[in-house]
């Protein structure tokens, strides 16, 4: 019986590590093709999402949280993808 417990949990292990790869390898890929946006949308002058000229003004006026917040909720982001996109256009403005 331990045997098949163990093996039970070899198997989960593995199969754990399985998915975190492949989850890796996917937010990488997704990376790449949101690099591969932004660089057509420069190129073919299209306007950017409205919404960052709001952040933008939170940003100024030093409202960081208040703009992740309304990232989020506007864009449907998580947490770390609100505060990475918000960080973004505080780059963008320097």
């Amino acid at each position: 019986m331990q045997y098949v417990e163990y093996l039970l949990i070899v198997i989960s292990l593995l199969a754990i590590i399985n998915l975190w790869t492949k989850v890796g390898k996917l937010e990488g890929r997704i990376k790449g093709m949101q690099d591969t946006i932004d660089r057509l949308t420069r190129q073919t002058g299209l306007p950017e999402n409205p919404i960052n000229d709001e952040l933008r003004k939170l940003i100024q006026k030093g409202e960081d949280v208040k703009a992740v917040k309304k990232a989020r909720e506007t864009l449907g982001l998580s947490l770390l993808e609100g505060k990475q996109y918000i960080d973004k256009l505080k780059s963008e403005n320097r």
